[in-house]
């Protein structure tokens, strides 16, 4: 008798079971989405603080980032940046040299997931150049304030990992980093979410 195939589904809170090899945008739901991220620590909680960093968190910092880059973004795309990282209230926040190790099949996994979930709140399956690159910048540059206020890292240090993006100012001052408890975070991703959202229809 053949064994069965392993199971390649995960079951949400909602009810929902999103197949990770052949997901579909009527399996995602936001509240899944924010619930997941708002417990997934960035840095593997490698950060100060009495609560993790979340993915949460950090999504909203890259939207905000994105909008201060680009001035007049639409709403449209400033929904994209904050759901960049979407992908992983399924499959966690891998740390790039993991990503790296793994391999593309990794990546081609996250890829499908996150047009799924683009596709689900009416959004291209496949975001274009320019906005990536504008999200991938706003990405590095939260991934340089989270290093240097939550993570330990140097100022030096952080400058020849993360870079400091043209055209943005980067200190504690204009962007304070405090790590919220998982309902905090998950209430304020559900909020922006939300906001964009609503105003995109």
């Amino acid at each position: 008798m053949a064994e069965p195939a392993p199971r390649a589904w995960q079951r949400m809170l909602s009810g929902r079971r999103l197949d990770l090899l052949d997901p579909s945008p009527l399996d995602v739901e936001i509240e899944d989405i924010a619930h997941g991220l708002s417990r997934v620590a960035r840095w593997n909680g490698q950060t100060q603080g009495d609560w993790p960093f979340s993915v949460a968190q950090h999504c909203l910092l890259v939207e905000e980032i994105a909008g201060q880059l680009k001035p007049g973004l639409p709403t449209g795309w400033r929904l994209a940046a904050l759901l960049h990282d979407a992908p992983e209230y399924v499959v966690g926040d891998l740390i790039s040299p993991f990503k790296a190790a793994v391999g593309l099949d990794y990546k081609a996994l996250e890829t499908r997931l996150f047009s799924a979930i683009l596709l689900r709140f009416s959004l291209p399956a496949e975001l274009p150049q320019q906005l990536t690159r504008l999200i991938k910048r706003g990405d590095q540059a939260a991934a340089f304030l989270e290093a240097t206020q939550l993570a330990g890292f140097s100022d030096a240090e952080a400058r020849r990992y993360f870079k400091r993006p043209r055209g943005l100012l980067l200190d504690a001052d204009r962007f304070p980093l405090r790590p919220l408890p998982p309902a905090e975070a998950k209430s304020s991703f559900l909020e922006r979410f939300n906001q964009l959202f609503d105003q995109m229809n």
